[in-house]
């Protein structure tokens, strides 16, 4: 039950292990569970396009559905969701998925879709009248596993259609009315998603050391660290018209990279940003760090 879910989901937690040993200087298990983590390469089904679950023995599900709540067997394959969010939790690997689902173009074309979806009746009979979930196609806002898709694209070399999604996620699905959140704050993670967010940087991949730059919300922010250093954000013309970087400069220097090393900002420091009204080529050859 769930198997499609706890695959996925262990198959990142066995990376944190990784991070983990290698610290310690335990190489064998290092080797051990990094191994363990590329697992959910064994329920990408290619003819599905999707992740798809087995049953018990190592058999494609025959009547699997990626776009219905549960995956669509008696036993529920997905935890409360659609294979079509679920396909995308491998924060561990995203170049790794995007090899499996056929490169940079098709796999932007494949966020596309997500978004871009038309519900199904089945698809939709899961969502009560009173039970918003942040619905942009099949993308749901309100299910944390959701949370790191928008950046993504990012990954893709299409850094602007994350901007797109962005201001449209922080637009339409926070206030400051009772109810303006579209999903529960387990462990403060919807609210914790709109601060990264609005400072225009998200952890991806928690356990790695690099942020992955998004867009900024709001023209300013200080961080005060913990150490008694401030790491200031700053974003030069932002406004409902101008949601696209054009440029990003951290601490003085020209960056052209759409992530950003915890490095370079555990000392303090500033990024500074500048908007405008059209996609740039700003972040366009991303070098994701190993």
């Amino acid at each position: 039950d769930e198997s499609l879910s706890k695959t996925l989901e262990y198959a990142y937690d066995d990376s944190c292990i990784a991070r983990m040993a290698k610290a310690l200087g335990k190489q064998a298990d290092c080797d051990y569970f990094l191994k363990r983590s590329a697992s959910f390469k064994n329920i990408y089904n290619p003819d599905l396009g999707w992740m798809c679950a087995k049953d018990s023995q190592g058999n494609w599900r025959t009547n699997f559905d990626a776009h219905l709540f549960g995956g669509g067997t008696n036993l529920q394959d997905v935890t409360e969701a659609t294979s079509s969010q679920y396909s995308w939790f491998v924060p561990q690997d995203v170049p790794g998925l995007i090899a499996l689902m056929g490169g940079k173009e098709k796999f932007a074309e494949k966020l596309d879709s997500l978004f871009d979806a038309k519900q199904s009746d089945a698809f939709k009979n899961e969502l009560s009248a009173n039970d918003l979930r942040g619905c942009i196609g099949e993308y749901w806002h309100g299910n944390e596993p959701s949370h790191h898709v928008i950046y993504l694209y990012c990954y893709a070399g299409q850094p602007w259609k994350a901007a797109q999604r962005l201001h449209q996620v922080v637009t339409t699905q926070y206030g400051s009315q009772p109810g303006s959140l579209c999903g529960n704050d387990d462990c403060g993670q919807m609210s914790a998603w709109y601060l990264f967010t609005c400072l225009g940087f998200y952890p991806v991949c928690p356990t790695s050391d690099y942020y992955v730059i998004g867009a900024p919300q709001i023209p300013q922010a200080v961080m005060h660290l913990s150490n008694g250093k401030d790491f200031t954000m700053t974003a030069e013309n932002i406004s409902d018209e101008n949601i696209y970087v054009q440029s990003v400069q951290l601490n003085g220097k020209n960056w052209d990279s759409p992530f950003l090393p915890y490095q370079e900002l555990k000392n303090g420091g500033k990024i500074a940003f500048k908007m405008g009204p059209q996609p740039s080529q700003w972040g366009i050859q991303p070098v994701v760090p190993k």
